[in-house]
Order: C-alpha cells, then structure tokens, then sequence
C-alpha cells in the first residue's frame, strides 16, 4: 500500500481500525497493536507491543499477541479486515479449543481466530525452526473450525474476510461498502419524504 498504515484506510467513511475497535471493545479488554508504535493507537487508547521474535511475518504476531495478552485467551484480528463481524466473534468466544479458526472458501483464516495461551510453546518451536506459515496449524493442540457453511450465518463469506493487502484490495473493499451506504442514505430520503 506505498506505506500506507493499513488500520487507517478509510472504508465506508471510517478507518478499518475504528471499524473494527466497535466490535473489539464489546469482547475484549485489553486491545492492543502488534507492531510498531503511532501516534493514531495513542489516540484511540492503545498500546503497541514490539514483534517478541522480529521478522516473522504474520505467525510471530500471532505469538506476540498470545505471549503479551494478559487473557487465557487471546482474539487475533489483522489489522486490514474491515468486516469483522461481532455475531461472528461471539460465537467464536462460546466455543472451547486452543484455537478457535474460521475456514473460508479460500481456507483457514489465522488472522481471524482465537488463540490459547497453550498455543504459544508450540508456535514458538515453529517460528525457531522458521516455520512461518500462519494458515497450517500447530500439531498436538484442540482445533474447532468454523466452515464455510457454518460461516453464512454470521455475513456473507466474500465479506467476512476481505482484507486490504493492495490498492486492488482497497478499492474493492470500498466499493463493497459504498452501495449499501448510498442504499441506507436512499432509505432515509424515502422515509424523509413519506
């Protein structure tokens, strides 16, 4: 994204992370940034915790989060999906397991997924090893998944789980928004009128 910060692009008329922080802060207390400090977490009452092992991709975020977290169990949400969805997230935090992970029609979706605190040995062992492939699973650990069946109760698939890597990405993700925003607006000027 050219260096742009991901969390802040604006997707229908509010950046992703304030999209994502209502829906966060009805489950979980404390919400905090893996990654790199910014004025913007500051602003909005979060910490940012430094990468506990640099340079591992989205698998040592996953760690970080589990190691730094003071929960037993930890919600890991990239920061460039603006349709987290809380129904979702809910019926994420009902189900027991040491990973609790979402399966799309594309596959697993670890940036998306709870993790437990008796995750972390075994996903350190693989960051050592140089492992860093956050879509296959520690072996030796409960997994529920969520399929993609299951998964249209809770928002359309296609939805779900976009994310914003490129400005393909974020166009599209503007333009998923933009027509349901403009139906809400031509439904206030119908109910204005009426």
């Amino acid at each position: 994204m050219g260096g742009r910060q991901k969390a802040l692009l604006d997707v229908g008329g509010r950046p992703i992370l304030d999209r994502q922080l209502d829906v966060l802060r009805t489950l979980a207390d404390p919400i905090f940034i893996v990654g790199s400090d910014a004025p913007a977490w500051a602003a909005r009452g979060l910490e940012a915790v430094a990468d506990e092992i640099p340079g591992c991709g989205a698998l040592g975020g996953i760690y970080t989060a589990i190691v730094r977290s003071p929960r037993d169990r930890t919600i890991v949400i990239a920061c460039d999906m603006p349709y987290v969805s809380l129904p979702l997230l809910h019926h994420m935090a009902t189900l027991e397991a040491d990973i609790v992970i979402p399966r799309s029609r594309r596959g697993l979706e670890p940036l998306c997924a709870i993790y437990a605190r008796s995750c972390a040995s075994a996903i350190r062992q693989r960051l050592e090893r140089g492992e860093l492939e956050a879509a296959k699973l520690p072996e030796g650990l409960r997994v529920e998944e969520i399929g993609a069946g299951a998964l249209e109760a809770f928002g359309p698939d296609g939805l779900l789980f976009v994310n914003v890597n490129t400005p393909h990405d974020y166009e599209r993700a503007r333009t998923i928004v933009e027509p349901s925003s403009e139906a809400r607006q031509q439904d206030r000027i119908m109910d204005n009128e009426a």
